[in-house]
């Protein structure tokens, strides 16, 4: 490459005030240390994407950028949750940068690994994951669950990288093809792999997080899961259609049964074992008409197309009025 490439590090920030003044100093020696290595241009920046915060996390973006021109920031309309305050990120970057790097802001992804990230780029990558090399800091229920489910992903036709979650790095072409995803219900984790291009891994040990505590609990994490199976398989749905079949074919072997009991003479009232078949039978019912529900709720949402965010406030005015930007109607190819 002739001239070092530009660099924008995606953080996206939902209630972090006591990690924000510990964190933003490590991001920008990181930026620093890059730029004197010439692996990326003086433009680069660090883009600080506030989701709602109910705290000081803008106050702090905003008295960030002030002190150095190389924090920026976007403030949101609302909390719009995780995936989508990373999306709104690359999409504000996208014709600013040549990659970017999306990183939580808490300090558990290691920023160093974002320099072999960028060597990786050099060599001809467009996707560059970055990869856990080990979960000794996860619980073990943690542990258990999380590896469970990239296996239940790929069980299910879902392409997902091992072990990844949203530290990696994106090529501007990527990025370009990323904006013609139009589906509001995102899970980036099994989209980027969908866009294709040469893409590779970089391994780093995850840490305690600096300060305060994590936004993730079970519940945030299980509908996430639930999110990314919904979102990019169909499986349970051809899953609950091989249920009704063994359950059918079950049902006519059980009502022949009777019949022959009926004419051998061998019938006996009982109330027991017709409540745990109708039990059963129900509860199948019930369980295959939510999850079909929640696919129909997903084509629901998929059809209002309502913008997947609203950035109400930046940091700085990119040669445009700073008005609410709507991912939705004329402003719907910026996303």
């Amino acid at each position: 490459m002739s001239q070092p490439c530009i660099l924008y590090i995606i953080i996206p920030c939902y209630n972090e005030e006591l990690v924000l003044p510990m964190s933003a100093p490590v991001f920008l020696q990181k930026l620093q240390e890059m730029t004197e290595k010439h692996l990326i241009s003086d433009d680069s920046r660090i883009l600080f994407v506030n989701d709602g915060s109910k705290d000081r996390t803008w106050e702090i973006i905003s008295d960030l950028a002030k002190q150095d021109r190389h924090y920026i920031g976007i403030a949101q309309s609302r909390n719009r949750g995780h995936q989508n305050a990373v999306l709104a990120g690359l999409m504000e970057a996208k014709d600013r940068c040549d990659i970017t790097i999306s990183i939580d802001c808490d300090g558990q992804d290691d920023p160093n690994a974002m320099e072999e990230m960028v060597k990786r780029y050099i060599e001809g990558y467009d996707i560059v994951y970055g990869v856990r090399s080990n979960r000794d800091t996860d619980t073990f229920f943690k542990r258990f669950s999380a590896e469970s489910f990239y296996h239940l992903l790929s069980w299910m036709g879902v392409e997902v990288v091992f072990n990844h979650a949203d530290y990696r790095l994106l090529s501007n072409r990527v990025l370009n093809e990323l904006q013609g995803f139009r589906e509001v219900n995102i899970y980036l984790r099994g989209m980027i792999p969908l866009i294709g291009f040469r893409s590779t891994e970089v391994a780093y040990e995850r840490h305690e997080r600096i300060a305060g505590k994590s936004h993730y609990p079970l519940k945030k994490m299980l509908g996430l899961a639930f999110d990314g199976i919904t979102s990019l398989s169909i499986k349970p749905i051809r899953m609950i259609a091989s249920l009704g079949v063994f359950v059918s074919f079950l049902s006519i072997i059980l009502i022949i049964w009777s019949i022959v009991q009926f004419f051998v003479g061998n019938t006996v009232p009982g109330w027991a074992s017709l409540c745990a078949i109708v039990c059963m039978i129900g509860g199948i019912q019930l369980i295959s008409l939510g999850v079909i529900g929640e696919y129909i709720g997903k084509i629901y949402l998929e059809t209002k197309a309502r913008p997947r965010y609203i950035i109400s406030e930046r940091t700085e005015v990119q040669g445009r009025d700073n008005k609410d930007d709507k991912n939705g109607e004329d402003d719907r190819d910026e996303a």
